[in-house]
């Protein structure tokens, strides 16, 4: 097997193979090269100790010495180098409590996580694979290296890696593996929420999102995202709906982008039906209040997982807004517009299209009508550059003190109340109409 090292690559191993140390390209961009697919790092394990690659190149980052990591800057490119290791006992189900480097490159990747991952390659030698890791890429299998419990003893966040591995590639679990993430998801309590953010993400932002039911099967869920748990769990007896609110959510992800706001968004849209839902008599469910309850679980879930401000600002007003049925009349459309921004207009849209096609078939065409009417409208409000903000607004503060309004909340009420009158009849964004209208609205006032 030929694998097409880059050339940055290819100089870092090549310099150290001179020196007289083994070096390869380890892990996902050689089970990565193998599918196919462009990696999105390359990684290289050596024999040499981390002091002997910093001798070996002359521009080089301390990552990590402790643990044998030094970065590698060739040309433009950064590549990790790491010595070979042995891991000494694990107390955290993170951290071992020692790490011993080796010269064998056997110690090292029988340390590894999955067998896919535990492969190296050098120009030299070839594809150095010791534990079938091109069996089960051929058989599409997500296997521990050596004993599953063990792996996942080591680091528990290797438990929800399955799943996204799983994600990502299509690939099916080992039943030994599937049941030690079963016996050990428990031991995810011990991992931080930043980590477990991440992979998250990386599966929801994969070909397959849907695959999160996996994580819900196996108990994983129940460990680091228990309200989905009760999303499953809740029915919904509606015409609207086909299956319950954990399988819509689910269904809904795979109709919007891979976008890293757009599949959190639509994983939490419904999240406060389950508290929400009511049966009337004639066994049919509702769910009033559902979108502000949903607002605020989001809100507590992304905070728990330490998302950034920005990524919930947006994920909650998409959920506050995600169940707005307005129709394509244009002043409508440029006030939601204003409060949502015109970015997350058109994500709104996504959203309200990724919740349509998930539900029954009941009344769907007519709702992607709307939605679709609603999309051509919005875009020509946006190609019309019509005025849909404050700044935006031909009138701003210093025309207002101009005419003798004392700086203050004053200021900004005119402004808001002028810019109402615009989303009204866009034509009225004119300096003179607006500073005509704001006289009036001060002798209107002082009247």
């Amino acid at each position: 097997m030929k694998i097409k090292l880059p050339a940055s690559v290819k100089m870092v191993i090549d310099s150290l193979q001179a020196k007289g140390y083994e070096a390869y390209a380890v892990g996902g961009c050689v089970r990565d090269s193998i599918l196919g697919r462009v990696p999105d790092d390359w990684d290289i394990t050596t024999s040499a100790t981390p002091y002997e690659v910093k001798n070996v190149f002359q521009r080089t980052v301390d990552t990590g010495l402790k643990h044998g990591t030094v970065t590698v800057l060739a040309g433009s490119h950064a590549h990790e180098v790491t010595t070979y290791r042995i891991d000494g006992e694990y107390e955290d189900s993170r951290h071992p409590k020692s790490v011993e480097f080796t010269r064998n490159l056997e110690e090292d990747l029988k340390r590894r996580d999955f067998t896919i991952n535990a492969m190296a390659y050098n120009d030299q030698t070839g594809l150095v694979d010791l534990y079938g890791g091109m069996r089960d890429l051929q058989s599409k299998t997500i296997r521990c290296v050596g004993v599953a419990k063990e792996r996942f003893g080591e680091d528990a966040l290797r438990i929800l890696r399955a799943v996204r591995f799983s994600a990502q590639l299509g690939f099916r679990i080992d039943g030994e593996t599937e049941q030690a993430i079963r016996e050990l998801a428990p031991t995810l309590e011990h991992i931080s929420a930043e980590r477990i953010a991440v992979e998250l993400t990386k599966l929801l932002v994969s070909d397959r999102p849907e695959y999160l039911k996996t994580a819900w099967k196996t108990g994983i869920t129940k460990v680091i995202l228990p309200e989905f748990d009760r999303l499953m769990e809740t029915p919904q007896n509606n015409p609207h709906h086909c299956c319950s609110v954990g399988e819509h959510t689910l269904m809904s992800m795979r109709y919007v982008p891979a976008d890293k706001v757009l599949r959190w968004t639509m994983l939490l849209h419904d999240m406060g039906k389950p508290e929400c839902r009511t049966t009337d008599e004639h066994g049919v469910d509702h769910f009033k209040g559902h979108g502000r309850a949903s607002v605020e679980l989001a809100k507590q879930i992304l905070k728990r997982l330490k998302f950034d401000n920005d990524t919930i600002r947006k994920a909650t007003v998409l959920i506050q807004w995600h169940d707005c049925r307005m129709n394509a009349d244009a002043k409508v459309i440029r006030r939601i517009m204003s409060k949502v921004t015109p970015e997350l207009f058109e994500k709104l849209l996504d959203v309200q299209y990724a919740d349509t096609m998930a539900q029954s078939e009941y009344r769907r065409e007519e709702k992607l009508e709307r939605i679709e009417k609603v999309r051509k409208t919005s875009e020509k409000i946006l190609e019309e550059k019509q005025c849909i903000s404050q700044k935006d607004l031909k009138l701003k503060g210093q025309d207002l003190i101009a005419l003798g309004v004392k700086p203050g909340p004053l200021v900004g009420e005119i402004l808001k109340a002028a810019l109402y009158e615009v989303l009204e009849e866009p034509s009225r964004n004119d300096p003179e109409i607006l500073k005509k209208f704001a006289k009036g609205y001060l002798k209107n006032r002082e009247e």
